[in-house]
């Protein structure tokens, strides 16, 4: 009988249980469970409903009872810099509020007051994101200072999680570094740049690396469930899950974790911090095993998902991309605009950058879609050729993985622009990522080269050629 194990991969618009075993040396996947996740407005703020979120992991972890596939392990991903504070009984403090959320604008001037931007990213490497723990720590400084002065211990959201399941705190490496308060030369919290910004050093837990085994589950939440297992802690920001299984052979590939952002970069030994880099808003995010990812964040499939809601939310994303296909619109717009982050009506927003541009304004889901597509396709030749001209490097093909991956049309738009085959696959990245860190972390697999031999053997790429 094959040894289980479980990821739990939980994005913006929704989660899916996948159980991951061996089988004649390929890695078999599983989805047992799926669940919905949203932003929603509370007491003025965009927040997530993490009680709920844990009800649902917990509805999935049953599932695997009835199933009878009891999991070795278990491990949580999620996106990126939103967090829980907790104050001394374990409590959270308030809700945890939606990195969308307006309460950061302006944040930036005034961390600025403590620290310049071009000595910021010389310290962490992490491309200005308004939205960036550090932004969002200030927000909270500014707006709810008794809440911080609460506060005992920060925990991202996955680390709230883990938390909830097994009783105990703890903070991932590749999370944390999206935060911008890590420093990449020491691999820990910059506690200089945390004592500047006047953040109380209390709440920074001590980091612990992908793989790491943090105990049982508790016993009420064993009850629930129904069994008792292991908690291993995976790569838990999403992409960092998805770079592990990249099923790249060498250094000379690009990746794509295409979702509802599209991060495309490739991965370094040591960050890069220079001023060029910066100004080329490329970021250095931490990956398995100390490697850092360097991308670029790309306003991504966000704007597909919202103009398909807008329109016609009837329609699956296979409809959509062959109603694209179709279109001989060739009107494009800079998917990196803020514009586009989060505005009341997408749609709206895309017809007047059109607009404003003297190009043609696309009229319905098709037209939309066409034009989204093929701005991405163009922001990741002009991300390519950035990269390459800081890394020194020439990269022979673009790896397209996550749920993007079977965009075709957008697939064939991107070989096309960037001039260098385009393999798609697996779909299943931040999922496979996951499961290969707790297959790591339990002996199964020897080492994240043996994981990325294991998904080239175990999942077809499909291939785009310029």
């Amino acid at each position: 009988m094959p040894k289980y194990y479980l990821a739990i991969d939980i994005g913006a618009s929704g989660g899916r249980h996948i159980l991951g075993y061996m089988e004649k040396g390929r890695l078999k996947l599983e989805e047992v469970y799926r669940f919905p996740n949203g932003m929603v407005e509370q007491d003025g703020q965009l927040v997530w409903n993490t009680d709920q979120l844990f009800i649902e992991i917990l509805r999935g972890m049953k599932r695997c009872k009835d199933l009878g596939k009891i999991p070795e392990s278990v491990g949580i991903d999620t996106w990126a810099v939103d967090f829980c504070l907790l104050d001394g009984q374990g409590r959270r403090l308030g809700e945890a509020v939606a990195y969308r959320d307006a309460r950061t604008q302006g944040m930036d001037r005034l961390v600025y007051d403590y620290i310049s931007e071009e000595d910021l990213y010389a310290r962490t490497g992490i491309q200005k994101q308004p939205f960036n723990t550090i932004y969002q720590l200030m927000a909270v400084k500014k707006q709810c200072p008794e809440m911080l002065e609460r506060a005992e211990k920060l925990l991202l959201i996955p680390d709230y999680l883990h938390y909830l399941l097994t009783g105990r705190c703890t903070t991932e490496y590749t999370n944390a570094t999206t935060t911008q308060l890590i420093n990449p030369q020491t691999k820990d919290w910059d506690w200089e740049l945390i004592d500047r910004l006047e953040y109380p050093r209390k709440i920074f837990l001590p980091l612990i690396q992908p793989g790491t085994n943090i105990g049982k589950l508790t016993e009420d939440v064993s009850r629930q469930v129904g069994y008792e297992c292991q908690v291993v802690v995976p790569a838990t920001h999403d992409t960092a899950s998805a770079v592990m299984a990249v099923p790249a052979e060498d250094d000379f590939a690009m990746y794509i974790s295409s979702g509802t952002w599209s991060l495309m970069g490739t991965e370094l030994e040591q960050a890069d911090c220079s001023m060029e880099s910066r100004l080329h808003n490329l970021t250095n995010e931490g990956g398995y095993d100390y490697r850092y990812r360097y991308l670029k964040n790309i306003m991504g499939l966000w704007m597909i998902q919202s103009v398909r809601k807008e329109l016609n939310r009837d329609l699956d994303y296979d409809t959509i991309c062959h109603m694209a296909m179709k279109c001989s619109i060739e009107s494009t717009v800079d998917c990196n605009d803020s514009r586009f982050l989060s505005p009341e009506n997408m749609t709206d927003e895309i017809q007047a950058a059109c607009r404003e541009q003297g190009l043609q304004v696309p009229i319905g889901i098709g037209q939309m879609a066409a034009v989204i597509y093929r701005s991405l396709a163009k922001c990741y030749r002009d991300t390519l050729h950035e990269i390459e001209q800081l890394t020194g490097r020439t990269y022979r093909c673009i790896h397209v993985v996550g749920g993007g991956s079977n965009a075709d049309f957008l697939n064939r738009l991107t070989a096309r622009e960037a001039g260098i085959p385009v393999l798609a696959g697996p779909g299943e990245a931040t999922a496979i990522g996951n499961l290969c860190a707790q297959m790591i972390g339990g002996g199964e697999l020897a080492d994240l080269a043996a994981a990325r031999e294991c998904i080239r053997e175990s999942f077809a790429l499909e291939k785009f050629l310029p």
